[in-house]
Formats: structure tokens, sequence, C-alpha cells
């Protein structure tokens, strides 16, 4: 008789227990907590799959011989190698790079969401190695978010408000009356958390909000942004104009005199030169409702009573991650906080400003309090870094300079790049030009479960075991519990966990002592819940059960702080509770962005027209379409993307293009057909789906298909239907250097293969 083993896991869709029979997965049940479990967790059986999975070491054919800058083809020949040889050729690298170039011309990319596991967090491997061996360049920010907290630094002090520490969801349902959602809060985005999630809240506290009867506005191009039972009133605003919105609103608060003086110079620094901004004192024109719907494509009218309404109510914004990933996005996130400050509701309970809800499922919800679980990573010896989207800049033009946050660096000569845990031949935009600066390192190394389009890129790959090969421990200062991730089944070929790679890859550097600390995995993550535990006890007085009991329990809670109002205590009493700013309140007209004189990040929040806009192209005549990459519902970005769940939400193997019937109907496509995108940058194909929850001028396709060009030409088609082969390349601003995905313009057409 066969017997069902019952194995506690989590992944960045939330905990569950994975049902295992003679070494095979047979079921996944939700957490029993969890109210709104994804149903991305019944995926994760797939990860076991062989097809697309890395069997053993392999390194490149080419590369064995030349050792040098390549094309790097997906199409070169591998052949296999033993761990030993490996381990051996990767410390030979490290070594050759270090000696003859220095530590800062080894790129640790390392950047993405392998596993949510504390331990076996991919990138904290690669770090703690390199960090051994005398250092790397890394990177600063995410492609998620980046511009955003970079103006939230300088103007607030800190960037936890775009982290899950601004005003608590609970707090929010329980006291606002009118919530203005600026981009999206849904939970196609909230059912993914970075360091795993127990309990999905979002639906719960949006329900709340809806049952006291909340004025609820969502701000979107795009209608199902919010699920359809919050009955929100839907504003289908231009893409990349919210900014424009937010001045508006101001700006007709403070025409109407009902902006909160008192606030305004007790809390706020430069408030006068946004107001004179506002008020059209420089540029003469006034930013008000009319100048606002030529802008944003809203009614005047409307923009006016919202206004009115936003003064008359306790009134809270949340601003979504999306809005800052486009040209010039430090301005809506600092817009909306000027918003709020000029109707003097921050700090107030329900009342002000929020980043991110809904774009992680812990954002908004109840703060972990007690120290989480992680893998020390040592200190860094060098300084070298660069803003996270930079990768192909950092590649294409060594030792040139860069702006970041105010300082002007220099970008290393990158002659070898390891990449563990990632795919940027996924995330990173303009596809055609990262294969271009791809070619350029001397070595690449990627240390992956899948063949993705990276590894597929790479000269020396080796094989990660996933999450559910072996043993783990997840949770966060977004998650209220920890949850242990036991080991389900043996791993899938040769593969091997992260820490056991890099153990013997730090072997081969003769640093292991210091990597390992005689440590194996369970004493690791072992160590790791009891620096936790002491932690809570300490602090909190909270008292966690002792190691065994909680792997054996699968999941426990930990002490959080729910109920919580954003800078509470700042406002009753600023000068005993100053802001870590250039005054030490919250800066709405900036001394250093004045003095630095950025032309595209100015000294106060403003209306900078993005590269690529639809306001521009209806005024040249033409017929491109506004493309937004969202987040896919049935994965999380290029993950499990060949699970039956993903290809659920495509059409005809592709992903699919939503557009408006009207645009169809002008370009002369039919629901369910193959078209192609293209724009100068690159082209791909999709699947037409024509709706009316997307705004005329608007296309969306999501990402996460595998990258899969015809060849490797310049500009070759992706079959597959990429976003990032048509996304720009650029940053934010000079100041943010954030990823401008959502800046970009397509045009689409009924595709006819040749032939």
């Amino acid at each position: 008789m066969t017997t069902v083993k019952r194995v506690p896991h989590c992944s960045h869709w939330g905990a569950y227990t994975l049902l295992v029979e003679d070494g095979r997965i047979t079921g996944v049940e939700p957490f029993a907590s969890d109210p709104a479990p994804s149903p991305i967790i019944q995926s994760v059986r797939y990860w076991a799959d062989p097809a697309r999975r890395v069997a053993e070491p392999m390194v490149r054919e080419t590369w064995l011989r030349t050792r040098g800058p390549s094309a790097r083809s997906a199409h070169d020949r591998f052949v296999p190698v033993s761990f030993d040889d490996a381990f051996r050729l990767i410390a030979e690298e490290i070594d050759r790079v270090r000696t003859k170039h220095g530590n800062a011309s080894i790129f640790a990319g390392s950047y993405g969401w392998t596993s949510c596991g504390r331990f076996h967090h991919a990138p904290s491997q690669l770090k703690r190695m390199l960090n051994l061996a005398g250092g790397y360049t890394g990177h600063v920010d995410t492609y998620s978010v980046a511009a955003g907290p970079v103006i939230l630094r300088h103007v607030l002090g800190g960037d936890g408000s775009a982290w899950g520490e601004a005003t608590s969801l609970d707090s929010i349902a329980e006291h606002a009356e009118t919530l203005l959602v600026f981009g999206a809060l849904s939970p196609r985005t909230a059912q993914n958390e970075a360091g795993g999630i127990a309990r999905h809240m979002l639906e719960d506290h949006l329900r709340r909000l809806r049952a006291r009867g909340a004025r609820i506005v969502l701000i979107s191009p795009v209608r199902d942004d919010v699920p359809d039972w919050v009955d929100a009133e839907w504003w289908p605003i231009r893409p990349n104009t919210d900014t424009a919105l937010m001045l508006a609103l101001a700006g007709e608060i403070v025409v109407s005199g009902r902006h909160d003086r008192a606030f305004l110079g007790r809390c706020c620094s430069g408030s006068d030169v946004f107001l004179a901004y506002l008020e059209g004192a420089r540029d003469g024109q006034v930013k008000d409702a009319a100048w606002a719907e030529a802008i944003t494509g809203i009614e005047a009218p409307r923009i006016r009573e919202l206004a009115g309404r936003i003064v008359a109510s306790r009134t809270f914004s949340t601003v979504s991650w999306s809005l800052q990933r486009a040209d010039h996005g430090e301005q809506p996130y600092w817009a909306a906080l000027g918003l709020a400050a000029v109707a003097g509701q921050i700090g107030l309970p329900g009342g002000g400003v929020g980043y991110g809800y809904g774009s992680l499922g812990g954002v908004g919800a109840a703060v972990a309090v007690a120290r989480s679980p992680s893998l020390p990573q040592g200190r860094k010896p060098n300084p070298d870094f660069i803003p996270v989207a930079r990768i192909a800049d950092l590649l294409l033009h060594p030792g040139e300079p860069f702006t970041y946050a105010g300082a002007t660096r220099h970008y290393p000569d990158t002659r070898l790049v390891y990449w563990a845990g990632g795919n940027p031949f996924h995330h990173h935009q303009d596809l055609n030009r990262l294969r271009r600066a791809w070619a350029r390192p001397e070595t690449v190394i990627v240390q992956d479960p899948m063949w993705t389009a990276t590894a597929r890129r790479a000269d020396i790959v080796l094989p990660a075991s996933t999450s559910i090969e072996r043993n783990d421990i997840a949770g966060n200062r977004r998650c209220d519990h920890l949850v242990a991730m036991q080991q389900a089944i043996a791993p899938v070929g040769q593969a091997r966990s992260d820490y056991d790679i890099f153990r013997g890859i730090a072997d081969a550097l003769g640093v292991e002592a210091a990597f390992s600390e005689g440590r194996d995995e369970m004493d690791w993550i072992r160590h790791l819940y009891e620096n936790t535990r002491e932690d809570a006890r300490r602090r909190h007085q909270h008292l966690l059960p002792d190691f065994d009991t909680f792997w054996r329990e699968g999941a426990v809670p930990v002490p959080v702080r729910g109920s919580h109002t954003y800078l509470e205590d700042f406002r009753a009493n600023p000068a005993a509770r100053p802001l870590r700013t250039e005054s030490g309140r919250i800066v709405l007209g900036s001394r250093t962005l004045a003095e630095l004189g950025l032309d595209d990040c100015p000294a106060h929040p403003a209306w900078i027209e993005p590269a690529e806009w639809l306001g521009a192209e209806r005024a040249q005549g033409g017929a491109r379409l506004h493309l937004l990459s969202s987040q896919p519902s049935g994965k999380l970005h290029s993950q499990l993307d060949d699970a039956p769940l993903s290809q659920a939400t495509k059409r005809g193997g592709r992903e699919q293009a939503r557009l408006h019937a009207e645009d169809a109907s002008r370009l002369g496509i039919a629901d369910g057909q193959t078209v192609r995108l293209w724009n100068e940058r690159g082209q791909c194909l999709a699947t037409a789906t024509v709706v009316d929850t997307v705004r005329p001028g608007v296309v969306v396709l999501p990402t996460g298909s595998w990258y899969d060009p015809e060849d490797d030409t310049d500009g070759a088609l992706d079959r597959s239907g990429n976003p990032n082969v048509l996304t720009l390349d650029k940053g934010s601003s000079r100041f943010g250097q954030g990823c401008a995905a959502h800046t970009c313009l397509v045009a689409i057409e009924p595709y006819e293969p040749a032939g």
C-alpha cells in the first residue's frame, strides 16, 4: 500500500502542502489559513519535468577553444563536464579576471525570483562567495521598482513606503472614505510575494472597504486592474500621464483655496516652489483641470469634482509600482506625495498616500517586526555597482560615466558575468540590444534549474535544483508566518542546491571554510531560524517554538504590526520626529535637485513629456498603440511558463495581445488572429484578443513568454510574444535610472507567414 507523504512548502505564490507518493508529487493543498490561495501553487509539480531542466554541468564548445567574447548563439553546441571540472573552470576564470582586471570586472548580476527560500537564495549565495574572493560589481534597486524608491529616499528620507511600510491596508479599509487607485490594485499581482506569503489578504480588505461604502476610483488604461466586484469608477487615463492628473488635482485644490496651509508649512519644505509651479509662475501654464484634460484624456469637470471630493473626505491614494516603470518614473511618485500634502491628510488614519499596494501580496499587510531570516552576504570589499536595469549600458560602454541619485560614477570594464537564479532575456528591455551587449564579456556563467534563454546564451551552465528538491525556510517582513520548505523529491538529473554549488566553487577558490562556517544545509536553516526566534524573544517578548517543533509543524506565526498609519508620529511632532531628508521634512521643492539642474528630474514634482507617448503620436497623426507589458495571471515572470495554468492563459500557444474593438476594427484585426507587433527595436508575434476593458490606443501584452527569436539576426521575429523585444532600454531619469518599460509605442498588424 502506497503511503502519501505530506510535505510543507512555500513559493512566491503562497504556502502549501505537497502530497508525495513514491517520490512523485501527486497533489498540492493550499495553506489552511490562506483566504485566497493562488492557483499557481498547482503548477510547482512541473518543476520536476525534465523537459526543460539542465541535467548536468555544460560548457559551450566554442568557449572551451577560444575563452573570449562571443556572439553566444542559443543554437551553439554544449558539451557536458563534471562538477569538479566546472568548479575548476569557474575558479580559474574568477582568479584570472580579479588578478588581471580587478574584482570590479566581475558582474554578479544574479537578479531574479528563483526561490523564495531565505537560505538557498541564489543572489545572496553568489555575493557571499564573491565577497570572500575580493568583491564584484553588483546592482541597486529592482526592475519592478527603482525610480520611485530613489525619489522617495530623497523626499521622504526612506523608501519603506514603497516596500510595505506605509499605512496598512486594514487601516485604509477601516478609515478611508475615498480611495484613488493609480495604476492597479489587483489580486493578479498580489498573488506573488518575493520571500513567500502565507495569507493573501488584499481581497478581504477590498471587501471591507466596499462594504463601508467608500468611493473607489480606478485611474488606469485597463479596467480590470481592480476586480469587477469592487464596482470601482473607471477613469481610462492615457498611459504615462498620471503625473499630470495628480498635479491638476492638486492645482484645483489650491486654486479653490482648500489646501492645508498649516500642514504644508509645518511638515513640508519647498512647498512654495511646488505651489508656484502649480500656479504657472515660471512657465505661464496653470496646472488645472483643463490643462490636464488635453494630456490625460480625462474630462475637466470630472477632475474638478474629484479635487473637491479629496479634501471633503478622508482620501487615500494608492500608486502601483507600474507607474514608475516609465520615462520620468520619479514624477508620479513625487506628484502623488505632493497631492497628499496639499490635501493635508498625510499621517491621518485612512488618509495620505502609499505605493505598491497590490504590486506584491505583502505590501500593505501587517509588517513582521522580528528579524527576518536571511543568509549573511558578508562585507563587500569594493564599492562598485550599477542601477539594476543598466546592464546593457554596463556591457556596451565600459569606462563611461553614469549618474545616480545625484552622484557620478563609471561603468566598470566587465569581463565576467555570473548569473544565478534569474533570466534577463525575459525581464530586461530591448532584448536585441541586450543580445548585442551579451557578446562583449569574455565569460558568462549561468546557474539555473532550466534551459532559459539566458542559460542558452552562457558559456558555463550549472544545474541548480528547484526549491522542491531541497530544504529551506520562507519568511520576510511582509509575511506573518515562517514556513518550513521541506524537500519533497530527489534532485532532477545531476542538479545540486545553490549552496552545494557555491560551496564547491568556494572550495576551488580556497575560501570554503569562511563560506560554509562548517555548516551543512540543515545547520544553516536551523541557525537562521534560531536568529529570528531569539530576536522575537529579546525585542518583542514573543516566544516562537524551538526549531524541531517548527520543522515538524511546518509553519509558525511571527509578531507583526497592524493597523498602522504612516507618518502619524511625524505629523504629530515634526521637530521631534524629523525625516532623513535635506530639511527633516517632506520635500516638495528640493535644494539638491535645484543644484543638480537635471532637465529630466527637476526640483519639484513636474509633468515632463515621455520619450514616447500617445499625445505626441496623436499630434503627428500616427497610428501606433501604447504597449503595456503587464504581469501575467498564470505564472510569475517567466517561471512555469510551460505549465498548464500558464498555457491556458495563451491562445494558439502565444501570449494574448489585448486591444480595444475600435483599434481592432481600424487596423483590420479579428479576435483570435495572429498579429505582429513591431517598432524600431524589434518585433514579436501574439494572438489578438479584442476587449472593451482596455482604453482605445492601448495594447496589453503580458510578460513571461520564453524569448524565441527565429534566428540570431538583429531584430529577428520573436515567435512567443515577449514584449521586451519592443520595450525601451533607457533610464527613467539621470537621477533615478529606473526601468522605463511602460514607455513604449508599437505598430500592430495581422500576420501572414511568408510562403
